[in-house]
C-alpha cells in the first residue's frame, strides 16, 4: 500500500502504468509511480520518493524538460480551482532554491481536491 493509495479520485485522467511507462529512464530503480495527473499539456508525477514535473516545450512538444523535486524541499503550495468564466485550475509549488514557484496549469476535469490532499499528505 502506497503512500497515496485511494487519492486518485474520478476526475484525473491519468493512468499510473502509463506515467511510469512515460518516465522509463528517469525513474530509479525500484522507485514507482503513486499518482498521477496530467495537465493541460505536461505531467506532475508523485513517486514513492519525489515530484517530478515533466514540461513539454515547443510546438511538437519533442523538447521535454524534467524537474525533479525531493519532498523535504517542498515549503508551500496553493490550488486555485476553476470559475464560471476561468475553465482551468491552476497550481504553485514553491521549493526551497527556486527563485519563484513551479506553476502548473491543470486540465479542466482534474481532481484539485486530490492534487491538493496529495502535496498536504507529504508536507
Amino acid at each position: 500500500m502506497g503512500l497515496f493509495d485511494g487519492l486518485l479520485g474520478h476526475g484525473s485522467k491519468t493512468d499510473v502504468g502509463a506515467a511510469q511507462r512515460e518516465l522509463e529512464g528517469v525513474l530509479l530503480p525500484g522507485e514507482t509511480v503513486e499518482i498521477a495527473f496530467r495537465t493541460v499539456r505536461d505531467l506532475l508525477v508523485f513517486t514513492d520518493r519525489r515530484l517530478i514535473v515533466v514540461d513539454k516545450q515547443g510546438l511538437t512538444g519533442r523538447k521535454v524538460s524534467y524537474t525533479s523535486v525531493p519532498y523535504r524541499a517542498i515549503n508551500a503550495f496553493s490550488v486555485e480551482t476553476s470559475g464560471t468564466f476561468d475553465l482551468e485550475a491552476e497550481l504553485k509549488i514553491w521549493v526551497s532554491g527556486l527563485p519563484g514557484p513551479v506553476e502548473k496549469t491543470l486540465a479542466k476535469g482534474t481532481d484539485v481536491k486530490a492534487v491538493q490532499a496529495a502535496i498536504a499528505a507529504i508536507l
